[in-house]
């Protein structure tokens, strides 16, 4: 019965092909809290024993120290005029080790964790995309990642001591013109020949683009397909992607062009070569990493994609919650701050509680891989989602900034996120791409706790292991059917919460989500099938519920791991609700677009119409944006702890330091402000405006000398902070006709 069954399912095509590659794609990493969320009953006492981690008394220091001392080197318009990182500062990453982060401490690097290389590249990347670069490649996929995982030890001993105080400068060379999101379609090519010597060799020609770094590195480790049609390397004709290490200056290898990205200075550009001779032995594992330089990549992503990307995503998301909420006090309009304005509210509120949320999903996807996991699947959606929310956070703080936020110079500090924030959408797999493909679609055979073994089994004509998978999902299908309609009918009270009080509630409506969203894959793989990879839109709507799912997951876990701070919980419940929001919304998507026979109808009809009577969430809650809002607009404790590891600039700095010292200012006088304002009133005084008021004031005595002074010094720096800058015609003429020149910095072959 079940061998038929088996030939009949493959006959109708009811299982997706899986190709070598997406095979070696679902191998790598490991099923972490996805699996929770796919088994459609989450364990919530075990996800909350999950790490969320402290920084060590090390790496603490170092983010104190060399990285704070880092910060304040910084000068943005400097770098963007001279379109180049200062050599003092690359002199002081070369010094401190930043380029050593990933690095063991025997090759001589600094060798931390995850948390710790994404708190820092989450500072730095706040203040300049460039110095980010600088910063984060040495220790993102490409090099340094691959030596230390898969080369020989050889290529250790040699190359990670160099690589740890940029004596070697690395970027990765994967992109091409016609490998893009589909990266195993590269055609770099190396092909195996023997020497005069005998000596068994590569040629490589190849032309890449994109390759971030690439004009300032002396070390590339490219991505080609590997070409042996004398089976040299004992590997057959065609062994795979390999990666390859070669060095500025190797002939043939043409290196140093520069694209222009976003018109931002990032060192970004083409690497081309013709006929480049290298051995065996520079092939990252040497001889057996020939053809294992898929694996090597996906492997690397499953952990590196939730630590790059995502700290540039949320560090400046955590500046923008900064200089938002202090600019919507310090700005005055019709008499009041403009933060007071409901419409400018609504942006600091989901500026802050971005901030908590996104910051609570990047420390715990950071432990996980601390502690050992590779979460391909969830680094995938958090880079998707991160950087999306980065791209709001960047809009919001625009819109409150308005004009401020638009005029180039030495004191605008919010520009530059906004334009660089499709950089960080755009690289390691598009967001398109990886909410259309990566999130659901591998996700729901990775994830599912039966689909890749029952793939498995009909790929290897298996039929025990067919017939006890088949049974197992039925049986799986059929559970997660009975009870998403029990918690649906009950709106999660038939889950039991881990925990008592005001989030209790939220635990309930993730267990029903769950529930709901386990039944939907079941019947897609199951009705849709292999035709979900072309169905982008309905798997990228199943991607989002999981997406938010987690992201929610996480918030709680964050409010649990800090002790229940009561002043978060405004916080709290805008994320969640947020996310309850999102998820309902995506669930809609999928009903109204079910378009298989039947099944369809009744989803795209009763099923929404009991999605709308029944709904696990809708919108925020307005009454919340007050609160959340008030988190990043007043100093103190809460302020500090929801921005912490975020440089705060020094108030005799231009741009966002005139800012700190006329928020600091605004909130020392208030009292005075209030005082006078009520004293007007009260007709005490005659109104007028504030300075007339005040000197009124001053001379009836309800304020005294020093508290009228205050309040004038603060008067005065909030209409510096506010201040933008202009240029002489001779200066703005030379801006313009700005291009690269000498002063870009480069490392030395």
């Amino acid at each position: 019965m079940f061998k038929a069954l088996m030939t009949a399912m493959k006959s109708a095509g009811m299982t997706p092909r899986i190709s070598d590659t997406e095979r070696q794609a679902l191998e790598a990493g490991t099923v972490w809290l996805e699996g929770e969320l796919f088994s459609g009953n989450p364990d919530w006492q075990r996800i909350l024993e999950t790490g969320y981690p402290q920084l060590s008394q090390e790496e603490q220091a170092f983010i104190d120290g060399p990285a704070e001392e880092l910060c304040r080197m910084v000068d943005n318009w400097g770098i963007k005029m001279r379109r180049g990182i200062p050599d003092d500062m690359l002199a002081f990453l070369r010094e401190h080790r930043f380029f050593g982060m990933a690095i063991p401490k025997r090759y001589g690097g600094l060798e931390f964790s995850a948390v710790a290389k994404s708190t820092i590249k989450a500072k730095v990347g706040a203040l300049n995309v460039a110095l980010y670069n600088w910063v984060s490649i040495p220790s993102s996929l490409g090099p340094a990642e691959l030596i230390k995982h898969y080369g020989t030890e050889a290529q250790k001993e040699h190359y990670l001591p160099k690589l740890a105080v940029g004596d070697y400068y690395p970027c990765f060379g994967l992109t091409e013109p016609t490998a893009g999101s589909d990266a195993t379609s590269i055609r770099a090519e190396a092909v195996a020949f023997r020497d005069d010597d005998g000596e068994t060799r590569l040629r490589l020609n190849f032309r890449k683009r994109y390759i971030t770094m690439a004009p300032v590195a002396n070390l590339v480790s490219l991505a080609c397909q590997v070409y042996d049609p004398d089976n040299l390397l004992g590997r057959g004709v065609h062994p795979g992607i390999t990666i390859v290490l070669l060095h500025k200056g190797t002939p043939g290898l043409s290196i140093g062009d520069w694209h222009h990205p976003m018109g931002v200075h990032l060192p970004n550009g083409p690497i081309l070569g013709q006929d480049v001779v290298v051995g065996v032995d520079q092939v990252v594992g040497g001889q057996e990493g020939i053809g294992r330089g898929w694996p090597m990549l996906v492997e690397c992503l499953a952990t590196g994609r939730c630590i790059s990307l995502p700290a540039i995503a949320i560090g400046p998301m955590k500046a923008l919650a900064d200089s938002t909420g202090a600019y919507s006090m310090v700005r005055e309009q019709f008499g009041i701050p403009i933060g007071e304005m409901e419409g400018v509210r609504e942006r600091v509120a989901r500026l802050a509680a971005f901030s908590y949320l996104f910051d609570a999903a990047r420390v715990t996807t950071c432990a996980a891989v601390d502690a050992g996991e590779k979460p391909a699947v969830i680094s995938a959606l958090l880079k998707y989602t991160a950087t999306e929310a980065g791209r709001q956070a960047a809009i919001d703080a625009m819109d409150v900034f308005g004009g401020k936020g638009i005029q180039e110079g030495p004191n605008n500090f919010v520009a530059d996120a906004y334009i660089n924030m499709p950089i960080a959408i755009t690289v390691e797999g598009a967001n398109i791409l990886t909410r259309t493909l990566i999130g659901f679609g591998q996700g729901a055979v990775r994830g599912h706790p039966h689909a890749l073994s029952l793939t498995q089994a009909l790929e290897s004509d298996d039929v025990p292991a067919f017939r006890g998978a088949l049974v197992r999902w039925v049986g799986h299908f059929a559970a997660s059917g009975l009870r998403a309609l029990v918690r649906g009918l009950t709106r999660g009270w038939s889950t039991r919460a881990p925990v008592s009080g005001p989030v209790a509630g939220y635990y309930r409506k993730l267990s029903w989500a769950s529930a709901r969203f386990a039944f939907l894959t079941n019947l897609l793989l199951f009705t849709v099938g292999p035709a979900l990879k072309a169905r982008g839109k309905l798997s990228g709507r199943m991607a989002d519920v999981l997406a938010w799912m987690y992201l929610g997951t996480c918030t709680l876990r964050r409010f649990e791991a800090e002790g229940r701070q009561a002043a978060d919980l405004p916080l709290v419940h805008w994320a969640l609700q947020h996310a309850l929001g999102e998820i309902q919304r995506g669930f809609d998507g999928v009903y109204a677009n079910l378009d298989v026979p039947v099944i369809g109808a009744l989803f795209r009809t009763l099923g929404r119409l009991w999605l709308r009577v029944n709904p696990i969430g809708s919108t925020v809650d307005d009454r919340l944006d007050v609160a959340c809002a008030q988190a990043v607009q007043h100093p103190g404790e809460q302020r500090d702890r929801l921005l912490a590891h975020s440089f705060c600039a020094p108030e005799s700095s231009r741009g966002a330091g005139a800012l700190n010292r006329a928020f600091r200012l605004t909130a020392e006088s208030r009292t005075t402000v209030v005082s006078v304002e009520q004293a007007a009133r009260k007709r005490l005084i005659p109104r007028g405006t504030f300075a007339e008021m005040l000197a009124h004031a001053e001379q009836a005595g309800l304020v005294s000398a020093t508290e009228a002074a205050r309040a004038r010094e603060a008067a005065a720096a909030r209409l510096a902070a506010c201040e933008v800058d202009a240029f002489s015609a001779e200066d703005y003429v030379a801006q313009a006709n700005m291009g690269p020149d000498s002063a870009i910095t480069k490392v030395a072959a």
